[in-house]
């Protein structure tokens, strides 16, 4: 063990490594700080680049950025109000009030501030969980982790969608472009039309990328809102009055983080999810309630700290099961795959020092958060200025050029594009794009347990509940499946009995 964990040592404190960090940061600060900008859009642009980085670099340029995204999505939201990310949605409100009260510094310091504590958090509940989880989920059959990933998929259509129906055709059709070409059990050529390249499916990454970043290209060509109005109060020493406030709040900084790193946990949850419900159970449990909505720091406390402990959680079943905690884990399982660190419990035996590594990587991108998330705020104003008829253009080249750049096809340049004009369409219309990604992700995952073990069974269906473990889970599956259903028959014969 001491062995790998000075292995990993060497090669995140490698200075290719942590000159990777600091430009990854930067990068990850500006995209986040530009609203319409998404930390998993800042994941997706990055993909092409750590496709020729070695391991360690191409995670650490991951966590880094995304760590910094969901950050700095607060400042476009207190001095613009809007959220430069959906993490920071939740509380934008508050401190765009507090900053038309004179009080900016406190509600940006505020979000960095408990942003690292809460991105901490979540990384020490990451080491100690995982390698945990990691020893009992080897012990897992294919039936185990048939209901794991069905359950995965059930509960990112219940959390991600007000409306489930709309997140089940989401996640249909996620299965169904799964389903595409000749890596299913049987090798048979599924929905090829004809086509060479379609045999080898639809790329995980042009998806992504057409998904996440060419959507967020079309909004920005069919919007005419115009461009909403810099609040120009000069912003001092943003951790001035920061240690006050952890001492006036510890319960809320304690419970905004576990909160946020157990939805992070649940597939299809992730930091923005976490915000929300953080925030609500900030203003239900709050001695003063009457004051949410008017400037009040306490719910940006609490929800600053769940946002980014989420991120740390959502990596929990993605190492551990191969199960995306959020869209941007999803993007990261196909990173791990391509740099031959398949995810599962194997790969804490196998490759040990990766997995330390990782642990390393977390720790360092939320304390050199604090520095960087300093200047950046210094400099936020110049960042909000940067004309976004600019910048989107760029962006759709860097899209182009990375995409085709991984397997010089332009058939993968076609999928982005149809990739970003059907999230468009999707996402103007309500349904939640998190499923259809889990999908694609888990929808091999799924066939293939499936597969197996009807074959061990010899088609006997009752062996899925043949073990304690996969019983457990079935049971489990099956009870978020009819419960709403059966709670809704009982409401309408209530209903019908009193009228």
């Amino acid at each position: 063990m001491w062995t790998a964990i000075s292995q990993a040592f060497g090669m995140v404190f490698d200075p290719y490594t942590l000159l990777v960090m600091v430009l990854a940061s930067m990068y990850g600060l500006f995209v986040g700080a530009v609203p319409g900008l998404t930390a998993t859009m800042a994941t997706a642009l990055l993909v092409p680049v750590t496709f020729f980085m070695a391991p360690v670099p191409a995670i650490a340029a991951i966590v880094t950025a995304t760590a910094m995204a969901i950050f700095s999505g607060d400042i476009p939201g207190c001095l613009l109000r809007i959220p430069g990310t959906p993490a920071s949605a939740a509380y934008t409100d508050e401190a765009f009030a507090m900053t038309r009260k004179g009080q900016a510094e406190t509600a940006l310091g505020a979000g960095l501030v408990f942003s690292v504590v809460g991105g901490l958090f979540g990384t020490l509940v990451l080491i100690f969980a995982a390698p945990a989880l990691a020893d009992f989920a080897i012990q897992f059959s294919s039936y185990e982790y048939f209901w794991l990933v069905l359950l995965g998929l059930t509960c990112a259509v219940f959390i991600t969608s007000a409306r489930p129906l709309k997140g089940v055709v989401t996640l249909s059709l996620g299965l169904l472009v799964a389903c595409v070409g000749l890596g299913n059990p049987a090798g048979f050529p599924r929905f090829t039309f004809g086509s060479a390249e379609m045999t080898g499916g639809i790329g995980m990454i042009p998806l992504m990328i057409g998904m996440f970043a060419i959507s967020e290209v079309i909004r920005f060509v069919v919007d005419t809102a115009p461009p909403a109005e810099l609040v120009t109060e000069k912003v001092g020493n943003v951790l001035a009055g920061q240690w006050a406030l952890a001492k006036k709040y510890p319960v809320q900084i304690l419970r905004g983080s576990a909160l946020g790193t157990a939805v992070g946990a649940l597939p299809g949850a992730g930091a923005d999810i976490a915000a929300w419900m953080s925030y609500a159970i900030s203003k239900k449990f709050s001695k003063e309630p009457e004051k949410f909505g008017t400037g009040h720091v306490e719910g940006i406390v609490e929800s600053g700290a769940a946002n980014n402990s989420a991120l740390a959680g959502a990596w929990i079943p993605a190492l551990v099961f191969g199960i995306p905690g959020d869209s941007i884990t999803a993007i990261i399982i196909g990173v791990l795959y391509m740099k031959n660190m398949n995810p599962g419990p194997t790969l804490f035996v196998t490759q040990p020092q990766n997995i330390y590594a990782v642990f390393l990587l977390f720790i360092m991108a939320n304390i050199i958060m604090l520095p960087m998330g300093i200047l950046c705020i210094k400099a936020a104003k110049k960042i909000l200025k940067v004309p976004r008829n600019v910048l989107m253009p760029l962006i759709l080249l860097f899209c182009t050029v990375g995409t085709f750049a991984i397997n010089n096809s332009l058939f993968d340049v076609g999928v982005m594009l149809g990739a970003g004009l059907l999230a468009y369409v999707l996402e103007e219309n309500d349904f939640p794009i998190a499923p259809a990604i889990l999908g694609v992700v888990l929808g091999g995952m799924l066939e293939e347990n499936f597969i197996t073990s009807m074959i061990k069974s010899n088609g006997d269906f009752s062996a899925f509940f043949s073990r304690p473990v996969a019983a457990f889970l079935g049971v489990s599956t099956l009870l978020v499946w009819f419960i709403p259903l059966l709670l809704k028959a009982r409401r309408g014969r209530g209903a019908a009995a009193q009228s």
